[in-house]
């Protein structure tokens, strides 16, 4: 079973009860720029050589929950995630369009 989460308390506790972190890139797309969602799990070992840049996830950046929910809503997205009360699989989620 799923639940489709749209209210950003609910979608922050959702991502950080499972070790996630929100993260974006941005990607040419024709004359423009499109801004790709994502969520990074298990992420504590960025940085740990103390650089001092960016925090990047294969392309991604970390960015901050404001900057994330900007975009989610923005693109009038929602978050779909497992409704299993043991939290899951952490990659059991997708970007559904808002009713």
């Amino acid at each position: 079973m799923s639940q489709i989460l749209t209210d950003r308390d609910a979608i922050r506790q959702w991502v950080i009860a499972r070790g996630g972190h929100p993260v974006l890139m941005d990607v040419p797309d024709g004359s423009k720029t499109r801004t790709v969602l994502q969520l990074a799990f298990g992420q504590d070992i960025i940085n740990s050589d103390a650089n001092d840049g960016p925090d990047r996830v294969g392309g991604f950046q970390l960015v901050s929950w404001e900057e994330w929910f900007s975009a989610l809503e923005y693109g009038d997205l929602a978050l779909m995630v497992s409704d299993d009360p043991s939290g899951g699989n952490e990659a059991e989620y997708s970007f559904v369009e808002r009713d």
